[in-house]
Parts: structure tokens; sequence; C-alpha cells
């Protein structure tokens, strides 16, 4: 490939939660009937041309993920579907971005789409690393940076964070 098309294009609602560490997007390439195969192998050769060192699929679903590899892209899969996971799964999950975020290393988190699930587990991550001092302020600024409101799925998991906060037993 030359010229601009060997720099890929931006995966659909990308955006970063902590610039040059954590960032989120679509699932390259799209999901259901919007899936195509040619976007998905141009916004996973963005990814790789633009230093992210893993691709984080939140999905249960390895459907897809080989694609990564055959492009030269290292991947996690950490499966995460919301509050109901429960506050253990969600400290796992975000143990593991600290792992993969060490020394500079670059995370893309993904799941079908940038839905409240991706985005109520970015505001959590910012209150739970004390980059925040609150709930209401996880929100907001989450909803701030990918410019979209939080319901109530992304709500539950914020709070899961703050009950463990206020929980003395915990």
């Amino acid at each position: 490939m030359r010229g601009k098309w060997a720099k890929g294009i931006v995966p659909t609602a990308f955006a970063w939660i902590i610039q040059d560490q954590i960032a989120v997007c679509e699932r390259p390439g799209g999901f259901g009937t919007s899936h195509r195969r040619v976007r998905r192998q141009e916004e996973i050769i963005w990814i790789r041309e633009n230093d992210f060192d893993t691709v984080v699929s939140l999905l249960a679903s390895d459907h897809n993920l080989h694609n990564y590899d055959e492009l030269d892209v290292a991947w996690v899969q950490l499966p995460f579907s919301g509050a109901d996971d429960g506050l253990e799964r969600l400290v796992d999950v975000f143990e593991r971005f600290e792992e993969m975020t060490r020394d500079g290393r670059r995370i893309i988190v993904h799941r079908d789409e940038l839905n409240d699930v991706v985005c109520g587990l970015m505001g959590a991550f910012l209150l739970w690393r004390g980059l925040v001092p609150t709930g209401p302020r996880a929100i907001s600024i989450t909803e701030q940076l990918l410019s979209r409101p939080l319901g109530n799925p992304g709500r539950r998991i914020v709070a899961l964070v703050v009950e463990a906060a206020t929980d003395p037993l915990s």
C-alpha cells in the first residue's frame, strides 16, 4: 500500500479517554449489517500505524479477533457486559487496563458499538483510578469526552465504584 491508504482510517467513534494511554472505538469494521471487511482492515491498519500496543475486546465472542493477528496487532479479550458482571469482574478489568498501560503503552478498547457499557466502564475507570473525585463528575467528564449522554446501564457501572468506595467493609 502507498500514500494515505497505507495509514488506514480512523476507527468509527474513536475517542481518547486518557490521552496517549487509553482510547475507545466501535469494533473495527462495524457490527451487524453495517460490518465491512475492507473497513475493518483499514481501521486495524490505522490502529497499528498509530502505535497502539494492544486492542482490548470487551465482547464475549471471539468473532473477527483473528484479523488482528493477520495484521500483526496484539489483542486481548476481556469480556465485560455491564454492571451485572459485578464489582469483582470490574476490578479485574481495571487491573488488566493498568497492567497493559504501564511504561507508556497504549490500548484501544471496543465492543460492537460505543454504547453505555463501554462509556460507563471508562467513567468508572477514571473514578477507580482517582483521576476524578466523584461519581457525578466521572459521568460528566465521560459524557464530554465521548460527546454522548450516559444512560442507566453506564451509570450503574460507575455506581459500582462509588458504592465500593463508600462501603466500610470493602
